[in-house]
């Protein structure tokens, strides 16, 4: 049986998430319009659901640079990303 997500928001909360879903499309530069976007391409589609996550839950980004302990004189940089929820 399909799920369907849908009719489970109050009307209110739908208003909000397709406002900022609009306003996350914006930022990074998808013309979003209202009703179906099926032209949207996947990358299009996953920016805007990406923007949507990284405004909701803001990561932190830490780089250090490490010596090679077996190669003299070599460094290699490592990140970490860290996510936060709430």
């Amino acid at each position: 049986m399909a799920s369907n997500n849908k009719s489970s928001l109050v009307p209110e909360a739908r208003e909000a998430l397709n406002k900022f879903k609009m306003e996350a499309a914006s930022e990074v530069g998808v013309n979003l319009k209202q009703g179906y976007n099926g032209d949207l391409t996947s990358k299009q589609a996953g920016s805007v659901g990406g923007q949507m996550v990284n405004i909701i839950c803001p990561g932190i980004r830490f780089d250090f640079i490490r010596k090679n302990r077996n190669t003299q004189g070599h460094q290699q940089t490592v990140t970490y990303n860290v996510t936060v929820g709430i």
